[in-house]
């Protein structure tokens, strides 16, 4: 019986310590997915319809390494100004995370984008789009994957230019370029 509770006081310990309150960008996305000033979309590689045959080795890899893309955005207007901030400052408070390494910022101030990324710089799980405009809002993309790298990336660029995007997948995002 003593063993009994000592074994269901250990995994109850043991269940606790492994639980993870940090935030994260998939928290985020999950607690905000629903709300009303939020866009959510999940995107697959089908959406491109790429003929695969058609593609080099090195694109063909390059599209392969790529799973799925999450969006999440948030439709800012003239009076959500303040939840707008809010949510920024937790989504920079996210990407401040050591897990997540800056690799480019662009613009200043309020207005502007960072490109992060989890992994390594040769085994790439996941690249990290924060984009915002205090007019419009701001967008997440969180482009997942497996060993991507830079590289990958570049290549899947050039891919993009080629693809017939089923447009028809991206109509939700037309909401927040909207004025």
């Amino acid at each position: 019986m003593k063993s009994n509770v000592v074994t269901l006081i250990f995994l109850g310990l043991l269940a606790l310590t492994s639980c993870n309150s940090e935030p994260s960008l998939q928290k985020y996305f999950v607690e905000n997915s629903e709300k009303k000033n939020f866009i959510a979309l999940d995107i697959s590689p089908g959406i491109l319809n790429i003929d695969q045959t058609k593609l080099s080795t090195e694109q063909a890899e390059a599209l392969n390494s790529f799973d799925k893309m999450n969006i999440l955005a948030f439709k800012a207007n003239d009076k959500n100004q303040t939840e707008f901030e809010a949510e920024r400052v937790k989504i920079k408070g996210i990407l401040k995370s050591p897990k997540y390494q800056e690799l480019m910022k662009v613009g200043s101030g309020k207005d502007g984008a960072t490109i992060s990324f989890v992994g390594t710089d040769e085994d790439i799980e996941e690249f990290v789009i924060f984009a915002n405009r205090k007019e419009n809002g701001f967008a997440v993309i969180r482009v997942l994957g497996k060993n991507m790298n830079p590289n990958n990336i570049m290549i899947l660029m050039s891919v993009l230019q080629n693809s017939k995007i089923n447009m028809e997948q991206l109509k939700p995002l037309e909401k927040l370029l909207e004025k």
